[in-house]
């Protein structure tokens, strides 16, 4: 069809009303499939994107395949970093063949946000920011210098450095536009963002009415190398909100309600698109927090149509709120009338109450009233007892940047001052704020000094406790915990998974910013905040939760100071500049990167040394049987390097003292192999032991993961390994699938994926096979072979298991579109786009 163009004021777009005319009832799509649609009509160009995807997702046709172009991408740079050093290794490796390295750029926007790298060594004093930050650049030197180096020397990629911000509230704050208005074809043009990132928590900013959510950073460095993006055409269910928020009841406690209710209506891979009568009264920071919680709730997006309450923020952040008006009232992409979706699910406001979520997934709700019911031991330590919080973090995107709870969080401490109360002495307590912002306007409210009466002191703005950078706990506590007192944390972020926050933890529990304060003061997780006080006062006197609990006319005394236009224009003009350390870093390099030797942060990964050629899956070992919920903090850990794992033992015979964070570490293959599957809490069903060991047969010899996979590797034994339900399950970790890869596994054999890591799994080669294993009552002793003569989308594959006798089994290979089928042909997406430079 020939696509028309028409002018709005100053600028051209691509009207959908073309395709109504003919006989596409577009009118009646969910807002989020139109902004889809909207991308196909606009960058149709016979090759990359064709007629057939225009049909495809004009007609609505789920399940259909079809490939469009994102606006932009976005990293954080725990993922980013990684995906840097492969465009690198890119830029190095056509140098060594004789061709232009200079080939290899972004070809769309793409930014990346330097936020997961600050440690909480320091807490509970006024100098905790300036030491932490000072820590993470000696700690981090060789990184930084490489993402400047690449800053400086990729086209198309802008770094906003440390200390600015959390890199989804900084995409909501100040890089989203809404609406893009740039150069497409030679007109200046005004279209949808569409942004996908390299971190699970992208949807985010579908708060603020960008359609975005994380992807492997795999897909994203295809991309941003120029590939579409591929995709199957989702249902979309829409989630209808009724009813009335209760007194008491924080934006916090809405989300972690409707992460269970949607978890467990099972909306894994689908678009979730938010409208109702109840819509109008959530402001951009609820909704941001619900879109923030889509990878808990299992849905790709969590979607807000722009209304009035989304232009209202954008002026507030001091942005241009006029485009975003216009062209969405002419595109029919303002929220008006209630789309046709594939189901609707029913959320009554009114029915959510104060809760918390875990002690070990974000979708296991908690109403505060049933805690006390949580079991706990009567055994003392030196200085904590079983049941003891010894963690209280305010931290993460999800809600540290809400002004609500961060408000309220602030008016409870000063009313429990005010009472003299005091954070129990054996809690660390630490706050890193989303936004800078945030403690402009707790400074203006005259409520930080409160906060850090409490031990609330700002630690650093970044992700901090939610990513496993909650820093070591005091001797004493760390030696209780090790000897099997129960310790708890309580935090305000949106990941609680085993082993994350601290290996040494019982559990952990997601709750509100202001809940997180409270069992501070309280100390010990099983507290009934009805009947019991959460302390006596100076003169014996009960203080109770109800007595300093924040109302709600007390918070909106102060919303007006975290929505003031200049605070964000100031910020703006200063988020891309660093400060005194990020300016004196020394680079080194042009076209390509001066790779150093002795360095243990940036090596050279060897994904394009080596000529790939694919081979059936014949006679593979076991080399992990897994349950259900097997997280990527499972596969690939975020947090420290313990001295006596593999990667511990490698760093020290090179001299290194400082061992840091896995996630620190994501630009070392080396590390990144060697802690594959080392969470202390991996439970491999092959033997009686937790942690990162399993068995090299025939010999039946128990030993780490990475020596008996490298044994196997070095035997040219294929292996495979088995897992349950949801496997992959977390943060959208692209390592969780290469270290896989590394560990010289070929099929990953679950009872079902989670997306994103379904996704990685095919990108790096790695065939994920659902199928119904667990009554084969594995040993792990027996030999595997996957037919698998044609690689084609969904293919049904026969798997044979011979042990002592032989068995076989039905599945169904993941490879769910066509372009994943070239995937696994090359080896993987790397060796598929680099061929394409060659």
């Amino acid at each position: 069809m020939k696509v028309e163009k028409s002018r709005l004021g100053e600028v051209y777009y691509y009207p959908l009303s073309q395709l109504q005319e003919i006989g596409f009832e577009i009118e009646k799509y969910p807002y989020s499939i139109k902004i889809l649609i909207e991308n196909v009509l606009r960058n149709i160009d016979g090759e990359r994107i064709t007629e057939e995807d225009l049909e495809t997702i004009a007609g609505w046709k789920t399940g259909k395949d079809f490939a469009f172009i994102p606006t932009r991408v976005i990293m954080q740079d725990y993922t980013g970093v990684p995906l840097l050093v492969d465009l690198a290794a890119m830029r190095s490796e056509l140098e060594r063949r004789g061709k232009d390295p200079s080939r290899v750029n972004p070809k769309i926007p793409s930014d990346l946000i330097i936020d997961h790298s600050v440690q909480v060594d320091y807490f509970g004093t006024e100098y905790s920011l300036q030491m932490n930050m000072r820590l993470e650049f000696e700690r981090n030197k060789e990184r930084y210098q490489f993402l400047k180096w690449a800053q400086g020397e990729f086209s198309n990629l802008r770094i906003v450095p440390p200390g600015n911000g959390i890199i989804h509230q900084v995409n909501l704050e100040f890089l989203s536009k809404v609406i893009d208005v740039r150069e497409h074809e030679g007109k200046i043009t005004a279209f949808p963002e569409i942004v996908i990132g390299t971190d699970s928590h992208t949807t985010m900013a579908d708060g603020i009415g960008v359609l975005a959510w994380g992807v492997g950073g795999l897909e994203a460095e295809a991309v941003m190398l120029g590939e579409p993006y591929f995709m199957s055409v989702p249902e979309v269910i829409g989630v209808k909100l009724i009813g009335e928020v209760r007194e008491g009841v924080t934006p916090t406690d809405v989300v972690l309600y409707i992460t269970e209710k949607l978890r467990r209506k099972g909306v894994v891979g689908k678009f979730v698109e938010f409208f109702g009568p109840a819509l109008s009264n959530l402001s951009v920071p609820d909704r941001a927090t619900i879109g923030n919680m889509s990878p808990e709730y299992g849905a790709t997006v969590g979607y807000f149509p722009i209304d009035e309450n989304t232009l209202s923020y954008l002026k507030g952040t001091g942005r241009d709120e006029k485009i975003v008006e216009e062209y969405t009232k002419a595109q029919g992409l303002f929220y008006s009338v209630e789309p046709k979706y594939s189901d609707v699910i029913e959320i009554n406001l009114s029915d959510v109450e104060p809760s918390l979520a875990g002690p070990r997934n974000p979708d296991e709700l908690v109403p505060l009233k049933k805690m006390p019911e949580i079991k706990v031991g009567n055994r003392k330590g030196k200085r904590v007892s079983d049941g003891s919080v010894v963690i209280a973090s305010i931290t993460s995107c999800t809600n540290t940047s809400n002004p609500t709870v961060m408000l309220g969080a602030g008016i409870l401490a000063r009313k429990a001052v005010a009472r003299g109360l005091r954070s129990m002495n054996y809690v660390k307590t630490s706050m890193a704020p989303g936004s800078p912002i945030v403690v402009k306007y707790l400074n203006e409210a005259g409520l930080t000094p409160y906060l850090e009466a409490l031990g609330f002191h700002v630690v650093g703005f970044g992700c901090t406790t939610c990513i496993g950078n909650a820093g070591p706990l005091p001797n004493e506590i760390e030696n209780d915990l090790k000897q099997g007192i129960e310790g708890y944390a309580v935090i305000s972020g949106n990941r609680n998974f085993e082993g994350r926050i601290n290996p040494l933890l019982k559990g952990t529990y997601l709750a509100s910013p202001i809940l997180v304060v409270a069992y501070a003061l309280a100390g010990r997780i099983n507290i009934d905040f009805e009947r019991e006080p959460l302390a006596l006062d100076p003169n014996g006197n009960p203080v109770y939760l109800r007595d300093v609990w924040p109302t709600t006319k007390e918070i909106s005394t102060y919303m007006n100071l975290a929505l003031n236009p200049e605070y964000y224009k100031e910020k703006k003009d200063k988020i891309f500049t660093g400060d005194g350390n990020w300016e004196s870093l020394k680079i080194e390099g042009g076209l390509t990167y001066s790779w150093d030797e002795k360095s243990t942060y940036i090596v050279e990964p060897p994904w394009f040394r080596e000529v790939y050629e694919f081979k059936p899956i014949r006679n593979a070992r076991i080399l992990l049987v897994l349950g259900d919920k097997v997280t990527t903090d499972h596969i690939s850990p975020a947090g420290p390097i313990a001295k006596d794992s593999d990667a511990g033992r490698y760093l020290e015979s090179k001299g290194v003292k400082e061992f840091n964070t896995y996630g620190a570490r994501r630009g070392n293959h080396e590390i990144m192999l060697r802690g594959g599957f080392a969470n202390p809490k991996v439970k491999n069903l092959m033997i009686d032991r937790e942690g990162g060991y399993t068995v090299h047969y025939p010999d039946k010899t128990v030993d780490t993961i990475y020596n008996v996979a490298m044994r196997y590797k070095n035997e040219g034994v294929p292996v495979v390994i088995f897992a349950g339900k949801q496997y992959g399950s977390g943060s959208s970790r692209d390592w969780a699938a290469k270290v896989t890869y590394l560990l010289g596994v070929r099929a990953v054999i679950a009872e079902s994926f989670e997306r994103i890591h379904r996704s990685n799994l095919v990108a790096m080669g790695v065939i994920p096979i659902e199928a119904n294993w667990k009554d084969i009552d594995l040993n792990g002793n027996e030999l595997v072979s996957i037919e698998l003569d044609e690689i084609k989308p969904r293919t049904t594959v026969t798997i044979t298991i011979t042990g002592e006798k032989t068995r076989t089994i039905k599945g169904l290979a993941r490879i769910d579109i066509g372009r994943e089928v070239e995937y696994i042909k090359h080896g993987n997406i790397l060796n598929y786009v680099f061929n394409k430079f060659l």
